[in-house]
């Protein structure tokens, strides 16, 4: 049940993917057109995201608690609507259909913004944008997931997030374009990525393969004889199926350190909101911080996820708390140095490069193809409730007790966390079969350890 196996009869090893003449593919069909849609999507969200704390902060005078409490929606609704659809992907068996409909939501949701100019207002939209957002990404990592081998999930998923990251690099620099030349600048910028969000979702229709782990083009079939029955239909998943996934050893152990390093993971908001107060950046260049961070994970996305299939995914995802605990140690106690902006922006990038595709990779080896978005959802949401949880927790700790004391506490937890996971994650020597308990032929493979994080 296992990727490796792809349900092949028991004791028949699954034909590769078609890799032409002595060469493995580098990417899919599918993880190209999906990589398209999310670049064209980034592009649309990041120009709304890059302005975002400024309009609200600077602009409406929220709160760093308020700000928080937002930002913590923002992501907050997100997670609880994950859940819902990976398993309404797997249900229908129609990835596709899922994730198109979450695209659609959020980018009806973009035209609204030029409507509201309240807290109470942006509350709401955003909250519906993040519910798009919630049911688009468990089925859209399933289909990256499903169309790549085990030994390739790392690689797979670090193409993909390289097209995602190019959209999150030319958002904010659009956005910053838009500041400068229009007179509405805020309004301008909302009614800008309301239309690029539109041509996201005409690219998924029209281009993303509708079957679950569709490769791309396939040799014809023959077609079989008229005598012999129809395939039957799988069973359908039900909701016991997917609890039954927390069953999985591996399962649970990704989940719980995707939770404790995310309850201690300070938001990319507050990262640059602290950067800006630290280094006195004016706040026209505030838009381009975003950039620094897209750039680095740009260029290290695919590099990071084919170390993660090399040397083992656990190592190159702890590497990247590290890396995160690093920007958090310069922005409480380097000194006023000229690089200070860029050192922070680029340990930032290259924290997720190093966990944000590697991560969803190992989850995607570890649980059965017909529950692939569901387990992807079940780690998924976990960890953005606890970066939910973070935000509310860092906007209050940065309104009682200022910034520094507040990064700080983040910083300890953080260094905690990460000591745990480590241990959590550690591999585990495989068990032995003895002659007397022979395993069974049809029991799932167990996964390699060594390929996990």
């Amino acid at each position: 049940m296992y990727l490796a196996d792809r349900s092949a009869p028991s004791g028949a090893k699954t034909a590769p993917p078609d890799r032409g003449p002595g060469r493995a593919p580098v990417v899919t069909s599918t993880v190209l057109a999906l990589g398209t849609v999310s670049l064209i999507t980034d592009v649309s969200s990041e120009m709304v995201t890059a302005v975002l704390p400024l309009y609200l902060i600077a602009g409406l005078g929220l709160s760093p608690l308020g700000f928080g409490a937002l930002d913590g929606v923002y992501n907050g609704v997100s997670a609880l609507v994950q859940l819902t659809g990976g398993h309404l992907a797997d249900r229908v068996r129609n990835h596709k259909l899922v994730a198109g409909i979450g695209y659609g939501l959020s980018a009806l949701c973009k035209p609204l913004l030029l409507l509201a100019h309240s807290l109470g207002p942006i509350s709401v939209i955003l909250a519906l944008e993040r519910t798009g957002k919630g049911l688009r990404t468990a089925p859209r990592d399933a289909l990256i997931s499903l169309s790549a081998p085990d030994e390739l999930q790392g690689r797979a998923f670090g193409i993909h997030r390289a097209m995602d990251t190019t959209g999150a690099l030319l958002g904010p620099l659009a956005a910053f374009l838009i500041l400068g030349v229009a007179a509405d600048g805020y309004d301008a910028v909302f009614g800008v990525s309301a239309c690029v969000a539109v041509l996201g979702v005409v690219v998924l229709v029209l281009f993303v393969p509708s079957g679950a782990g569709d490769t791309g083009p396939r040799p014809a079939a023959a077609a079989p004889p008229a005598a012999l029955p129809a395939p039957a239909r799988p069973n359908p998943v039900r909701l016991r199926d997917a609890a039954a996934l927390l069953r999985l050893p591996r399962l649970r152990a990704l989940g719980l350190c995707a939770v404790l390093l995310g309850l201690t993971t300070v938001s990319d908001a507050f990262v640059y909101l602290l950067l800006q107060r630290r280094t006195g950046i004016d706040d026209q260049w505030f838009p381009l911080l975003p950039l620094g961070t897209a750039a680095v994970f740009l260029l290290l996305a695919v590099p990071a996820g084919a170390l993660a299939d090399r040397i083992g995914r656990r190592t190159v995802f702890l590497t990247g708390h590290a890396l995160l605990l690093a920007a958090y140690g310069l922005l409480l106690w380097a000194p006023d140095w000229p690089a200070l902006p860029y050192l922070v922006l680029a340990l930032h990038g290259m924290f997720y490069a190093a966990t944000d595709g590697v991560l969803p990779a190992a989850v995607g080896a570890t649980v059965p193809e017909s529950l692939r978005a569901t387990g992807l959802a079940l780690v998924g949401t976990g960890q953005a409730l606890a970066r939910f949880a973070c935000s509310l927790a860092f906007g209050g700790a940065w309104t009682l007790w200022g910034a520094g004391p507040a990064l700080a506490a983040a910083a300890a937890g953080l260094l905690c966390c990460a000591a745990v996971a480590g241990y959590v994650l550690r591999p585990v020597p495989p068990v032995l079969a003895t002659p007397t308990a022979p395993t069974a032929p049809d029991a799932p493979t167990a996964p390699d350890p060594a390929r996990r994080p």
